[in-house]
């Protein structure tokens, strides 16, 4: 525990950032965790059956890393050392994909906790599909006021609490403190009595967070409730030892002194010296963990070994793909059929549904209304654990999180949906999906201001041009059914997240679906054109329209359906240049911002206001998404060329 908090004041101060406060008061009960509680293995950091461990408080990050360290998961001391610096192993806060042993990206504060309810939710689908032998862990997640405090926390803990997660445990770590001052500042709820309200088993620890005995009598007692997600109330003292900081406001984000560290050390009893690490500690520490992870994995193979598990069931599950040959269910459409490419995505998903065994679906009370209700599925629920159809209440923060919990805990593919406008209550968890790859699907529909008398704040203009501003974020608009379906084949293929945008209204089937596959496809060809008229979405059938107008009038116009802009960046020069030749103007065409397609086009039909209330047909022909006003401006394009 020394070692750990001497390493929590030392990194900050040669990173001259960082958090020690709390990595200190909270070393004893890490240790504790990893050393006599979790279930896990260093040499197999990514073994399916190990217990998770989430930092919510991520800013706490080198407590995570110290434990690391000390237990041989790959971090050495040049890496603590290296500490919030440049393509470091121990970045600011943890991030997935870095570091061997951190489970999930947190930092933005609640987050860790709501992805905690996503695998404890995972986890129980996998016990129940595959059998407690194999499958039966615990999640484990730590965090502080802050995360309770932020509105995720409120839905993610109201949704576990209802599912009744008993493999979830969190540590409340009640210090008091956050950067401002004492959290009497700005909070005065009683946690235990909310978290009692949700359903949750909630035990008061008190001052214990230094009694080792104490706190895994605590954490194993918590273990032993099966019926309740757990909460465990430390009050924590930030920056103990120190003789100047502790309870201290200014040991939350402030790196310690050299003299303050120096006095702190003395109390502790260890020299002077920074990053002490007696190699006969850690290489103790390290046995201890090497020959309890080896005896935890022995026993799981054998457990393994021995269970009738269908082992290409298993690998899909674990690779978020599908059973060979899947795809071949995918359904297709025919040309002029009328179908909302929301309606389109359910088809898909019941087709595959026994071909992809991970797919969980569910939606922020809108399962029929976006084309998440799965036929034929239970409910996920605490009696039936191996429902793959999630309600998930009007929570879509807590939906997004938790879904980003599920794919990073592995085994399952999620999937979720609510209307596009509320990407605005759930963007946080989108971003950190793409920051960590989670392989995760957010389906939004009602795409457009076609939503119609709801009105302007149920109508998303600007979304789909902030979905695209997101790195390593997978968007597709499909432009009819046929396109909708290849998109799930690109879901299912992807190895990250996707969002997928699509339309409430019936439009008609104009596509192969091909276009998905490269990002942008010529979908009606003409020789020697004088310009290209590009779409996405439920446009691209105006667009159509308008070129075989323009073609009665002398005017040669080839149409592009583009679902997918980030698809089509990754192509070929020559491809690309072969859709958009160079020196033939571009008009597009998008029921959303303009924001973006001077990338692409020469001019831009949009909408740069927001909505209007009346039905959706009319607001999008007064709003001029209209074959008129496409031939009007098409027109006026190819005689300015």
């Amino acid at each position: 525990m020394n070692l750990i908090r001497g390493f929590a004041m030392d990194a900050p101060l040669y990173a001259k950032s960082g958090h020690q406060g709390t990595a200190m008061a909270l070393a004893p009960l890490g240790h504790v965790l990893f050393s006599r509680v979790m279930k896990h293995d260093p040499a197999n950091p990514h073994w399916a059956d190990r217990d998770r461990f989430v930092l919510s408080n991520g800013h706490a990050s080198i407590l995570q890393y110290s434990l690391l360290y000390l237990n041989g998961y790959g971090l050495e001391l040049d890496d603590i050392k290296a500490f919030r610096s440049w393509e470091s192993k121990t970045p600011g806060h943890p991030e997935v994909g870095y570091t061997d042993g951190v489970e999930v990206t947190t930092g933005p504060l609640g987050q860790g906790l709501a992805n905690s309810v996503g695998m404890a939710i995972a986890e129980r689908i996998l016990s129940d599909r595959f059998g407690a032998d194999v499958q039966a862990h615990h999640t484990f997640v730590i965090a502080g006021d802050g995360c309770f405090m932020e509105g995720v926390s409120h839905e993610a803990a109201s949704l576990a609490g209802h599912l009744r997660l008993g493999g979830l445990i969190c540590v409340y770590d009640d210090n008091h403190i956050t950067i401002d001052g004492n959290t009497s500042l700005a909070y005065s709820d009683n946690v235990g009595q909310r978290f009692e309200a949700y359903g949750w088993h909630v035990e008061q620890l008190g001052e214990m967070a230094n009694d080792l005995d104490w706190l895994e009598a605590a954490l194993r007692r918590a273990m032993a409730v099966t019926d309740k997600p757990s909460l465990l109330i430390l009050r924590s003292h930030i920056a103990y030892p120190s003789p100047d900081l502790t309870d201290n406001h200014e040991a939350h984000g402030n790196p310690f002194t050299p003299a303050q560290v120096t006095r702190t050390k003395a109390v502790m009893g260890i020299p002077d010296e920074p990053f002490w690490s007696p190699p006969e500690l850690v290489d103790a520490v390290r046995n201890h963990a090497k020959e309890r992870g080896a005896t935890a994995i022995d026993a799981w193979q054998t457990r393994f070994d021995a269970a009738e598990i269908d082992v290409a069931e298993w690998t899909a599950c674990w690779e978020a793909t599908g059973l060979p040959g899947w795809a071949r269910a995918l359904p297709t459409f025919e040309q002029g059929e009328m179908i909302a490419t929301r309606q389109a995505i359910q088809k898909a998903f019941d087709a595959t549904l026994a071909g992809v065994p991970g797919l969980v679906v569910g939606a922020a009370d809108l399962t029929g209304n976006t084309g998440t209700k799965l036929a034929g599925q239970v409910i996920q629920a605490y009696d039936t654990p191996g429902g793959r159809q999630i309600h998930y209440g009007i929570r879509e923060h807590g939906m997004g999180s938790a879904m980003v919990g599920m794919a990073l805990h592995g085994g399952v593919l999620p999937a979720g949906g609510t209307f596009f406008v509320f990407l605005d209550y759930m963007r946080p968890a989108v971003r950190l999906a793409a920051i960590s790859k989670a392989k995760v699907l957010f389906v939004f529909t009602h795409d457009s201001v076609a939503v119609g008398e709801d009105g302007p704040t149920h109508q998303p203009v600007e979304h789909i041009a902030t979905l695209r501003a997101i790195p390593h974020l997978q968007v597709i608009r499909p432009a009819d059914a046929n396109e909708t379906a290849q998109a799930w084949r690109i879901v299912v293929e992807h190895d990250g997240p996707t969002a997928l945008v699509l339309s409430r209204q019936a439009i008609p089937v104009c596509t192969d679906g091909s276009a998905v596959e490269v990002g942008a496809k010529t979908i009606v060809s003409a020789q020697s054109p004088q310009l290209v008229i590009v779409g996405t979405g439920s446009e691209v059938n105006l667009c159509v329209a308008a070129a075989e107008q323009l073609a009665s009038q002398g005017i040669a116009a080839s149409v592009v359906s583009m679902p997918s802009w980030d698809r089509f960046e990754v192509q070929p020069d020559d491809y690309r240049a072969g859709v958009f030749p160079a020196g033939v103007p571009v008009l597009s065409v998008e029921a959303a911002v303009t924001f973006g397609w001077s990338r692409y086009a020469d001019d831009s039909i949009g909408i740069d206001r927001f909505g209007a209330s009346a039905p959706g047909a009319l607001v999008l022909d007064k709003l001029c998404i209209n074959v008129a006003n496409i031939v009007t401006r098409a027109t006026a394009l190819a005689n300015k060329k």
